[in-house]
């Protein structure tokens, strides 16, 4: 792999003309996978300037662009090699860790952060002998998300956070409610669970996921970057911020760094809720082993699987230990992740019990609806050929 830094470019264009011709034509598509491309491009329509979707079962795998993935180079597939930062897809790594630690008995699901991690998860009307690891892992454990301005002063000279100032940090907002009475999405939980895996392995969160996960699933095409550090391999799948104005498209670059609003250490920042660089194709092969036995034991795995409601979320869906249920329009459910980071990345990975995945990718962050990328996962296992 061959780490790249590019420069910034910012970029307008203007012209409805010369913006439908570098984003309307998607990748043709295999006859058998016609359906998953109309969906896909739908989707990327409302979403970056490309999209991609990556693919199969056991036995083979296909894959599917739409738009562009540079928005100098029109009509340039994503392709399934590229890289990208799977942001929050990062969680499931963390989360497969501890569950490792579970499985090894060095912790205990149910027991109290407190007894791991004493007087860390305290303070402010945090209770850690009250706040359990499963709490932790789930999302269930009342720790709020505070406002990216809380982060604009890092306390390393260097302008990296370590974990530690992280999790202190997200502790100065409030908690949300009663630790197991309700659900919400925070990042903090997942610094907690980074701190707790370097309490327990006595190194550092990033080289943990490294050896116990990474390197056993041969995921050549992924990392977990070191604190300052920017880059990323090549191919790469550019990042975006912007979108559509009536017929124009207005795009920036922002793969290195969100320019104006906050200059600060994306690899520290997101850390182990967020910070994983990585490809479609890795992605699926580390979903695939985890569901394959070869990351966690059956009992963890199924700790995994134990799901609770999402307030306000898509019906049947449900939360677990760093896995989202999603079910199926041809019956059962996949399980994955969402990720998604300001600097231009949108994803999603899942699997089935039945061995079948699907991963895709956009180059903005993107809350693009009707279709959804869900709908996108969807179409893409479910549909035969």
């Amino acid at each position: 792999m061959t780490k790249n830094v590019a420069p910034r470019r910012w970029v307008c264009l203007l012209a409805a003309v010369t913006a439908t011709a570098a984003l309307a034509a998607p990748a043709s598509a295999q006859p058998q996978h016609a359906g998953t491309q109309e969906v896909l491009d739908r989707y990327r329509a409302k979403a970056g300037p490309g999209a991609a979707i990556f693919a199969g079962d056991r036995a083979a795998s296909w894959n599917l662009s739409s738009g562009t993935a540079n928005i100098g180079s029109p009509n340039l597939p994503i392709r399934p090699a590229d890289h990208f930062r799977a942001a929050s897809q990062t969680k499931t790594f963390t989360a497969a860790v501890v569950l490792q630690l579970v499985d090894e008995g060095l912790v205990e699901l149910d027991a109290p952060i407190d007894r791991y991690l004493p007087g860390v998860v305290t303070g402010n009307g945090y209770d850690g002998t009250k706040i359990t690891v499963r709490h932790i892992l789930q999302q269930t454990s009342g720790i709020a998300s505070p406002p990216i301005t809380a982060y604009v002063k890092p306390t390393n000279p260097d302008g990296t956070f370590t974990l530690r100032d992280l999790v202190r940090i997200g502790l100065g907002t409030p908690p949300l409610f009663e630790p197991g009475t309700s659900w919400a999405y925070s990042n903090v939980n997942y610094h907690v669970a980074g701190l707790l895996i370097e309490q327990l392995t006595g190194k550092p969160a990033a080289e943990a996921i490294t050896s116990r996960i990474i390197e056993p699933l041969g995921l050549a095409e992924t990392r977990f970057p070191a604190p300052g550090d920017k880059s990323l391999e090549t191919p790469y799948v550019p990042g975006y911020t912007g979108g559509r104005v009536g017929p124009f498209f207005f795009w920036t670059e922002t793969t290195f760094g969100i320019p104006v609003v906050l200059e600060i250490d994306i690899a520290s920042l997101a850390s182990t809720a967020g910070a994983v660089l990585s490809t479609m194709e890795d992605l699926s092969k580390f979903y695939r082993g985890l569901f394959d036995g070869q990351v966690v034991s059956a009992g963890s795995l199924a700790e995994m699987r134990r799901t609770v409601a999402i307030p306000g979320g898509l019906p049947g869906y449900g939360y677990g230990l760093a896995l989202v249920q999603q079910p199926l329009s041809c019956g059962g459910n996949a399980w994955g992740h969402p990720g998604d980071l300001a600097t231009g990345h949108s994803s999603l990975t899942a699997v089935t019990d039945g061995g079948h995945h699907a991963s895709m990718v956009t180059n903005t962050m993107s809350s693009a609806t009707n279709p959804l990328r869900e709908d996108l996962i969807d179409a893409a296992l479910c549909e035969t050929g």
